[in-house]
């Protein structure tokens, strides 16, 4: 099996699946077309089928005219008919792994995924989990629901493994193609194969792990480790305003240091998909083996504090202008988990503007990337345009998101009052009416 795999994966006659055709999954279903094999995206949600097989991108980091040029010579279809299953050699499970209401994984994507999968597995074939998950995932539920669904046996009949997404929208520099990638699969055989598989699709390196635990757990570290650092900016952030410091100033002398620092900024809160998330995953699988990740809990908290904290400032700074938040007018400036995307998963502004109605604020937005948005019971379109009457108006306008397509200087001399949780606005030269967090 692994030297027929080979064989066909430099011949290019493997027929790739990707199953979810989100943030991960459409970008790499893209690549996998552009190399030269034919690929076919599983996803449930009829309109992203619609749109991929019409040629209509819908994703920040795959080019249009990339998407539009391999459909057209049917090189990418899309469907929601897993049956298609049985045409594919590799599989990637490319579907959410979110949070439920008790912060806890919900693995019910990849599992219904690969309940559907394992009734038209077929031997010969890859298949390899993408999503963020707990370590284990990979062994312990996606390994026996094949080979219950399928009656194929792991190792065999087919290959399975573990390969992180690594996947940062909006970056300039490192994309699907060009970003490396870890694989670890259960069996030197299954890991040279999949491993060979990305190889001959992507640009960066692909490092091989012993085991797909090992390359789960590596996924959660990368996540955790900026997730720790994040938090003790953030808590610095508090300490250092009651001492009268700027923590930005303080943090771009540090970064001077030619080793041994790296900068991580503090702001309103996590979001995306991956770092507000990914530490609970571990805490979690922690649990059952008796161990507390107390240094990851506690960044944690303080992460998931800093919206309520946010807020907390902003009714000192209207206080300094004798305004109570109660009433007062709040125009938050970007709703984007992060500044130059148009996606707002798990973003910490969205619960900024839900702090802030609590406390009797009337509150709008302005994002041009996010036009508008839906999260849980609470839904808003953003102002159209940010003028001169829109800034007067507000009694305080607070930046969540640095978007560079925002003229802060326009935002300060037309403010009232302006409350920076992003330093987006560190290059302003007037800061009469400008205060950071």
């Amino acid at each position: 099996m692994k030297n027929d795999l080979l064989k066909k994966i430099k011949n290019k006659t493997i027929k790739v699946g990707v199953v979810g055709l989100g943030y991960v999954g459409l970008p790499l279903a893209v690549e996998k077309a552009k190399a030269g094999y034919k690929t076919i995206g599983f996803d449930v949600q009829d309109q992203k089928v619609k749109m991929v097989n019409e040629g209509h991108n819908y994703i920040g980091d795959v080019v249009d005219s990339d998407l539009k040029k391999i459909v057209d010579s049917g090189m990418l279809t899309a469907t929601t008919d897993f049956s298609f299953i049985q045409d594919v050699d590799f599989i990637a499970i490319c579907v959410p792994t979110p949070l439920d209401k008790h912060q806890q994984p919900d693995i019910s994507y990849v599992k219904n995924s690969v309940i559907e999968i394992s009734k038209y597995l077929k031997k010969g074939t890859m298949v390899v989990l993408e999503s963020t998950t707990y370590p284990g995932t990979t062994e312990e539920l996606i390994k026996p629901l094949l080979e219950e669904g399928s009656s194929l046996k792991c190792g065999e009949d087919f290959y399975l493994g573990f390969s992180p997404e690594r996947v940062d929208p909006g970056n300039l520099i490192y994309k699907t193609k060009n970003t490396p990638k870890v694989v670890g699969a259960i069996g030197s055989d299954a890991t040279e194969v999949i491993a060979a598989m990305y190889s001959a699709v992507l640009e960066g390196e692909v490092h091989t792990v012993s085991s797909p635990a090992v390359a789960e757990m590596e996924k959660i570290l990368e996540n955790t480790y900026r997730n720790i650092n994040i938090g003790l900016v953030n808590e610095l952030a508090m300490l250092c305003d009651k001492m009268g410091i700027s923590l930005w100033e303080v943090i771009d002398a540090a970064k001077t240091k030619p080793y041994g620092f790296q900068a991580f900024y503090p702001g309103p809160g996590l979001g995306g998909h991956c770092i507000p998330l990914d530490p609970y995953y571990l805490s979690w699988k922690a649990r059952e083996y008796g161990f507390h990740t107390s240094m990851i809990e506690s960044s944690m908290m303080i992460n998931d504090r800093m919206p309520e904290y946010c807020v907390e400032r902003a009714v000192k700074v209207l206080n300094k202008y004798k305004k109570a938040i109660n009433g007062s007018k709040v125009l938050v400036l970007g709703v984007a988990y992060k500044n130059d995307i148009d996606d707002y998963r798990e973003s910490p502004a969205i619960r900024v503007i839900e702090v802030l109605l609590e406390q009797g604020a009337e509150v709008s937005y302005y994002d041009p990337w996010v036009k508008a948005f839906k999260d849980n019971d609470l839904a808003m379109e953003s102002i159209p345009n940010l003028t001169k009457e829109v800034l007067a108006d507000a009694d305080l306008v607070m930046i969540t998101a640095a978007h560079t397509n925002v003229d802060y200087d326009f935002v300060q001399r037309n403010a009232q009052v302006v409350f920076d949780t992003k330093n987006a606005a560190k290059d302003v030269k007037n800061r009469d009416n400008i205060e950071v967090l």
